[in-house]
């Protein structure tokens, strides 16, 4: 199925409502409008949905603006992808077709907004069903600039599996952490009470902001130059934070959980490939897994094994459609 068309819909924006009739979870609204598409495949497992979240050109530009809404009705289960790594390109200077009759702070100057790739994402769980959004992580070109907030309202028996995860760049083009600013803020409520609120800032020192450190120093030799995100984020090409609530991810918790308790902790005379932390919130109902890798594989490798569990609760076909 893909997004509906005829729609009046305003630039850079979808819907996406789903509910469960007899075993067959069903959309009654799955609407997009450029640069946003949204496109859900045939699933055999009932009870269950999946619907790739991307974006037309491989990609979004400075200045492109989008937000998204989600509902999922009772019962149902749903998955929310993306076909590869949501790719951030440069900023460039324009009035972008994305950010044309949007309503912005009136704080927001027109050259931040044209500058600054958005997201937004505000998604509701109805009682007894799930969301897993376990998208490919993002991947920030030279020089771009995003931010992203995502809001999760859930039911007391509501569950989620929340993946945000962030590359260096393209290190096959030799960039490594080397786009301006990274903002990410993810907030999970339950029954209005929030449980969990991550907030993620890589910011790159620009020239201006050094030269304006260096003229403030009254001390010449006291000067030294601002460390940049690669210096500070080695030897790790990949940073990831995934939380997990709700019964359905119960299986995937325990087995994390054990795994945990073997983890032996002594001084190493370099860094390890991987790193992985467990976190509980909200009195242990829940769970804050963060880890980092030199490599992304490494940690899309991890997560792939890690969350193998949830295989009983979407189904082993359409497990394998994530961490592709």
């Amino acid at each position: 199925m893909s997004s509906t068309a005829g729609e009046n819909i305003p630039v850079g924006t979808g819907h996406i409502t789903c509910d469960l009739h007899s075993s067959t979870v069903v959309f009654s609204k799955l609407s997009s409008s450029y640069p946003l598409k949204l496109l859900s495949p045939r699933v055999a497992e009932h009870g269950v949905a999946i619907v790739y979240v991307m974006s037309y050109g491989g990609g979004l530009v400075g200045g492109d603006c989008m937000q998204l809404i989600v509902e999922v009705g009772k019962e149902c289960k749903l998955l929310l992808l993306s076909q590869g790594s949501t790719k951030v390109f440069k900023t460039r200077a324009g009035n972008r077709a994305s950010t044309r009759f949007k309503k912005f702070s009136p704080q927001a100057t027109p050259t931040s907004l044209q500058a600054v790739t958005t997201q937004s994402m505000e998604v509701t769980i109805a009682p007894d069903s799930a969301l897993f959004l376990l998208p490919d992580p993002v991947t920030c070109f030279r020089s771009a600039s995003y931010t992203q907030v995502q809001t999760f309202h859930l039911a007391g028996s509501a569950s989620i599996a929340l993946l945000d995860w962030v590359t260096s760049g393209r290190r096959s083009m030799g960039e490594d952490w080397d786009f301006l600013r990274y903002y990410s803020i993810n907030e999970v409520f339950v029954e209005g009470r929030r449980i969990a609120r991550d907030v993620l800032l890589l910011d790159n020192p620009s020239l201006d902001t050094q030269t304006a450190s260096e003229s403030c120093s009254s001390n010449p030799a006291s000067r030294s130059p601002l460390r940049t995100l690669k210096d500070r984020l080695a030897p790790y090409s990949c940073y990831a934070m995934l939380l997990l609530y709700g019964p359905k991810t119960h299986g995937v918790v325990t087995d994390l959980q054990a795994k945990y308790r073997t983890i032996s902790i002594f001084k190493r005379t370099a860094p390890e490939r991987f790193l992985w932390s467990l976190t509980p919130v909200d009195d242990g109902k829940g769970t804050v897994i963060r880890a980092a890798g030199v490599d992304t594989e490494d940690v899309k490798n991890w997560f792939r094994e890690s969350l193998k569990g949830l295989e009983a609760v979407v189904g082993i076909d359409e497990y394998r459609k994530v961490f592709l």
